[in-house]
């Protein structure tokens, strides 16, 4: 148990003294860019699912 406590100290002082953090405006713009880009994927896998999905009801339809 002392190892497990041990090694959260020595990641709360990683954490505190050796990571950069991005300023607020660099935090808030990132996060506006990682949220537009989910977007755009969610909407170009969104296509290709409809796409093929009626490619297959098509194909089921003609093999019928």
């Amino acid at each position: 148990m002392a190892g497990f406590v041990n090694y959260i100290k020595e990641s709360f002082g990683e954490l505190k003294n050796n990571v950069t953090w991005p300023t607020w405006a660099e935090g808030q713009s990132l996060t506006i860019l990682v949220a537009v880009f989910s977007i755009i994927f969610s909407l170009a896998i969104w296509g290709v699912d409809t796409v093929f999905s009626k490619v297959i009801a098509t194909y089921f339809d003609l093999i019928r």
